[in-house]
């Protein structure tokens, strides 16, 4: 086993495997076949027992092709774009991100920079990087401006008040490496503040929801060990708290005069994950079981095609005998198929056509939103969250 990639010890510990899992859960699939034949890989996580950082030991990042046809937008949802709307209203009025130069790192199609820039009066201009992006490469009047590259000492040049990196440091399997590279690039802007947003590793294994871990993500943080990695890379850690009920991490850090102690405490992380690897198998009988049982009665549906509802269908339903489709807000993933078990991906508008009676939710967040949905479209169906 490798050592910790955050704090490079060797007291590590595999606790879960799953073998060949799709490497993708937000590729966008348009036919049933390349569905079907989508690059598969195995899900080897281990917990540092020093840290308690979790990683995937046999990720590999060349199976992975992220580019056009990746999609993983949540904004189609109107919870989700309340919760952005309001993350991105306390980034300028609570933390005064006013009259200032944002960089976002890994700004996927731009829709965040854009909520703390486009309006004039706040003073503020963008500069986005991320190699997938698509679009325009500058916008607002040139006050936002997109690189299709990465952030790194090349981009010393560009004065940064504030640096954003929103879901993307799960993604990496040497997350110092990011760290690091922003860092360097802040090398002139010794005043920036840098926030980060990363899924909770602790809220999945406490809840015990088996569908959050996938491919995709290869670097799983508690506030602790998300601490650990900013300090080894030489930030200063203002602050972790949760965030969006718990489920994300959101990090504050500045830059220090001196490189500052690493602190390490992995809690009970350890203890949780292996706990979760023991009732794992117990969990997805139950809901093998479940999910037979209502497809008896009825047709079933899940309702998220992102990275959640991905995962269940390949780990609960991988032959797509019971669950009849895959449920999403997001218009360019309808009429499409989900990597794996190519699950068609529908509208809820169509629900009532296809004959479904049960729709299994995958984010508690969106139960009110969704019932709103089925109520204003006359549909009886049954909603369930778990």
């Amino acid at each position: 086993m490798q050592k910790c990639p955050v704090c490079s010890s060797n007291l590590v510990s595999p606790f879960l495997l799953r073998g060949s899992v799709p490497v993708h859960q937000n590729l966008v699939m348009c036919d049933r076949i390349s569905a079907l034949e989508i690059n598969r890989g195995s899900l080897n996580l281990a917990v540092c027992e020093d840290c308690g950082f979790i990683f995937n030991a046999d990720f590999d990042g060349s199976k992975l092709s992220y580019g056009k046809d990746y999609d993983n937008t949540q904004t189609y949802s109107p919870s989700f774009e309340s919760y952005i709307c309001e993350l991105a209203r306390s980034l300028i009025y609570d933390k005064n991100v006013q009259n200032c130069s944002i960089v976002e790192v890994g700004c996927g199609k731009g829709s965040f920079l854009r909520k703390l820039v486009e309006s004039e009066e706040l003073g503020n201009q963008g500069y986005g990087f991320d190699p997938s992006y698509v679009g325009e490469e500058t916008v607002l009047d040139g006050r936002l401006k997109f690189e299709k590259r990465y952030y790194d000492s090349e981009c010393a040049n560009i004065h940064a008040d504030v640096v954003v990196c929103r879901h993307a440091i799960e993604h990496v399997p040497d997350p110092l490496n990011l760290l690091s590279s922003v860092r360097q690039a802040l090398v002139n802007s010794p005043q920036a503040r840098v926030f980060f947003e990363t899924p909770c590793v602790e809220w999945i294994l406490r809840n015990q929801v088996i569908w959050d871990f996938f491919y995709e993500h290869c670097s799983y943080f508690t506030s602790q060990s998300l601490a650990t990695a900013f300090e080894v890379s030489g930030f200063k850690v203002e602050s972790v708290h949760h965030v969006f009920g718990g489920q994300y991490l959101w990090l504050e850090a500045t830059i220090p005069a001196q490189q500052p102690a690493a602190t390490k405490n992995p809690a009970s992380i350890s203890i949780l994950a292996k706990q979760f690897a023991t009732s794992e198998r117990e969990l997805i009988g139950k809901w093998e079981i479940k999910i037979q049982e209502l497809a008896s009665q009825g047709k079933v549906a899940l309702w998220g095609a992102g990275a959640k509802g991905v995962t269940f269908a390949n780990t609960i339903d991988p032959d797509g005998k019971w669950i009849d489709c895959i449920v999403d807000l997001n218009p360019n993933k309808q009429g499409k198929y989900i990597p794996g078990t190519a699950h068609p991906i529908v509208s809820y508008q169509q629900m009532g056509d296809r004959g479904i009676t049960t729709a299994i939710l995958m984010n508690p967040n969106y139960y009110e939103e969704n019932s709103a949905l089925l109520k204003a479209a006359n549909l009886n169906i049954d909603l369930l969250v778990e």
